[in-house]
């Protein structure tokens, strides 16, 4: 079906909202003035991180849920207004539990509404280029810090870092408020002008399974742990890159920062560079590459404490990380159909929070154990790494002996 919409304006106004929300990903900014601020230990304060990613998928299935019965702009609003609120009253906190419940809950539960609604709805508009349209759309997410981080600490260090949450929390609810004025719903089997798919005998027919027929797939397993273990390195790195520069490679603060934006740049730049590759080569092979850099940058940070290896290592994790992240949700549409995308991408998206549950835990736990030294952390990541990439070969090769799944309307 052809129908006359912007799907270009909906993408930035996608991107827009997913700018806000994806300002989890410069907590550790926050982490550290928060810790000397209300003298809590840093395992404390990752726990919020670790809250505000686990309880996700909640809101990611019953956004996808809404999303997939028509109500992407309301799911978006919603859910962006409840995560600035989040952010908003975590400025206001005087204990841990209060933290967990800002940060973790409300700021969680905001995110996986909006993300799961511009997403899905997005990606429904592009059915020409999944692979960028999702690269582009979750490049928003990524790219947040490149711009939460230095106006954080720009704010914590003229003021202190709970007014930085209370401004950033009111500023992330004006925004998602104008941008979700903008977003359209995806038409029902959208295809943009002058487009036809692919020859179905070349390419397979066109199949669209619910949640429960996704279940008693097995590539859904092999694809829940692969992104699990994908995601594993980059939530531990993202929680934690602040930390690392100054107490691991000798950073100031300030410089520190920088590096947590140079890693949400690389985040962002990674969805749209390994979107656009998978498009070219394949989605498993794009992921061979990926676990592959993935397990030598971490190695890389293991080699020595020089700033050369850390921006090295940053940037190739970084760009990994935000591969991970731009491919899977193409995998699901190829392998389970654009219908239930907002449902089943949700149910997937529980081994990201899985990885964000012990990725920050383990990572702070292991360098308290070790006076911040964050090496052990590091190789296990690289094992995770090398075994997502074992499943990766495993998944290629269970997609190749599998008939073409029957059409299911």
């Amino acid at each position: 079906m052809e129908t006359k919409i912007n799907r270009w304006l909906i993408l930035i106004a996608s991107t827009a909202v997913l700018l806000c929300t994806g300002a989890v990903y410069a907590f550790s900014v926050f982490a550290g003035p928060l810790s000397q601020l209300k003298g809590w230990s840093m395992e404390e304060i990752m726990l919020a991180f670790t809250i505000n990613a686990a309880v996700g998928p909640i809101t990611m299935i019953l956004g996808g849920l809404l999303t997939d019965r028509g109500a992407a702009r309301w799911v978006i609003a919603g859910g962006g207004v409840l995560f600035g609120a989040g952010f908003f009253l975590t400025g206001l906190v005087n204990s841990p539990a209060m933290l967990y419940l800002t940060y973790g809950v409300f700021a969680g539960l905001g995110q996986g509404f909006a993300y799961s609604a511009c997403l899905s709805n997005t990606i429904r508009l592009f059915p020409d280029k999944r692979g960028l349209a999702s690269g582009l759309i979750t490049a928003g997410m990524g790219g947040a810090a490149i711009i939460a981080a230095p106006i954080a600490n720009r704010l914590i260090e003229s003021q202190d870092v709970l007014a930085a949450f209370r401004i950033l929390g009111i500023a992330y609810i004006v925004i998602v408020l104008v941008a979700s004025l903008f977003i359209r719903k995806a038409p029902e089997n959208y295809r943009p002008a002058g487009w036809q798919p692919a020859d179905q005998g070349k390419n397979g027919p066109q199949i669209n399974l619910n949640w429960l027929d996704m279940l008693k797939t097995p590539t859904f397993y092999l694809i829940i742990v692969m992104l699990g273990v994908g995601a594993f390195s980059g939530l531990m790195i993202a929680s934690n890159a602040s930390v690392i520069g100054q107490s691991m490679f000798g950073l100031t603060a300030a410089a520190a920062a920088f590096y947590v934006s140079l890693y949400s740049l690389s985040n962002c730049f990674g969805r749209v560079l390994w979107g656009t590759v998978s498009d070219k080569i394949g989605r498993t092979n794009t992921l061979m590459i990926i676990y592959g850099v993935v397990a030598l940058s971490l190695f890389l940070l293991t080699l020595g404490q020089t700033t050369v290896i850390f921006t090295v290592g940053i940037i190739g994790l970084g760009l990994c990380f935000g591969g991970v992240m731009g491919v899977f949700p193409s995998i699901v549409m190829e392998n389970y159909g654009p219908i239930n995308q907002g449902v089943n991408y949700g149910i997937v998206f529980v081994g990201y929070s899985t990885a964000a549950f012990f990725g920050p835990r383990v990572a702070a736990a292991i360098a308290e154990s070790n006076q911040g030294d964050y090496t052990k952390a590091f190789y296990t990541a690289i094992f995770l790494a090398v075994f997502g990439l074992v499943l990766n070969i495993g998944y290629a090769m269970l997609k190749k002996s599998q008939k073409p799944a029957p059409v299911i309307k």
